[in-house]
């Protein structure tokens, strides 16, 4: 059964970023809080204010999850992307008690652009904050500027190979290259100690391969990985026109399992 949930625009909790806060209701005493990060291929534009699906299914698993804008004051470029969310996330760390609980344990999760900016928050955590991260959440993490990989030549089949090829060069900007390891997580030599992480993809998703290749690439590391594969069928790729579909129910069983297996 689906649990009852409230959204908000406009509690008065003190935060960096102009925020949604999605109350799952969860029964659990220290619910766990998201710091969630949603992608739109680095846009320069945000995406309509509107129910973000993946956030939602976080929430009807018992969390309370913050989606922070982090595009506006950054405008979505490296590396100030990276550091509103960095902001935001020690934000919540220093202040959970005003979201959840003072004892809630802390998670990022993101999805596309979001997912990049997520997989690098967790490195830069695990460098500056070591231990205080509980987990990260990354759905079909735009993680590789390079677009080369088997599955990305799909992309041009849902209508998403410009756009993320305009985004990665908008990201990257004002940054030189590609290298710097917070910037392309995928291209990073160490990634040991970051935090736990749930990784989701689907079948027919373009950003498949690269996101399993991250996948593995932290199980090689000795990093707590859970790799979900969703089937063709279940609409997962509707995560970038930020619509719904089969694949939400089950996500949100996932990250219920997640959270479960996590240590507390």
């Amino acid at each position: 059964m689906t649990r009852q949930w409230q959204k908000s625009a406009e509690v008065e909790l003190s935060f960096p970023l102009a925020f949604r806060l999605y109350d799952g209701m969860g029964t659990m005493r220290a619910r766990p809080l998201v710091l969630y990060l949603r992608g739109n291929s680095f846009g320069a534009r945000p995406k309509p204010e509107c129910d973000a699906p993946a956030a939602l299914a976080m929430a009807e698993a018992g969390a309370m999850v913050v989606e922070a804008d982090y595009g506006t004051p950054s405008g979505n470029t490296f590396p100030g992307a990276l550091e509103c969310g960095f902001e935001a996330l020690r934000h919540l760390l220093a202040k959970r008690k005003r979201f959840a609980n003072n004892r809630s344990r802390v998670l990022l999760a993101g999805d596309e652009a979001g997912g990049n900016i997520a997989a690098s928050l967790a490195l830069k955590a695990r460098d500056a904050m070591p231990g205080e991260l509980a987990g990260q959440v990354l759905l079909s993490p735009m993680i590789d500027p390079r677009m080369a990989t088997a599955s990305f030549h799909r992309a041009d089949e849902i209508g998403m190979r410009i756009p993320w090829s305009n985004g990665w060069s908008h990201y990257l900007a004002s940054a030189c290259g590609y290298q710097h390891p917070y910037a392309a997580p995928c291209l990073c030599s160490r990634l040991a100690d970051v935090a736990p992480a749930l990784i989701v993809t689907s079948d027919d998703d373009p950003l498949r391969d690269e996101t399993l290749d991250y996948a593995a690439r932290l199980q090689s590391a000795g990093v707590s990985v859970t790799t979900r594969i969703l089937p063709d069928d279940c609409g997962w790729t509707g995560l970038y026109d930020g619509k719904n579909g089969g694949w939400h129910s089950r996500f949100s069983t996932e990250f219920s399992q997640f959270l479960e297996g996590l240590p507390t």
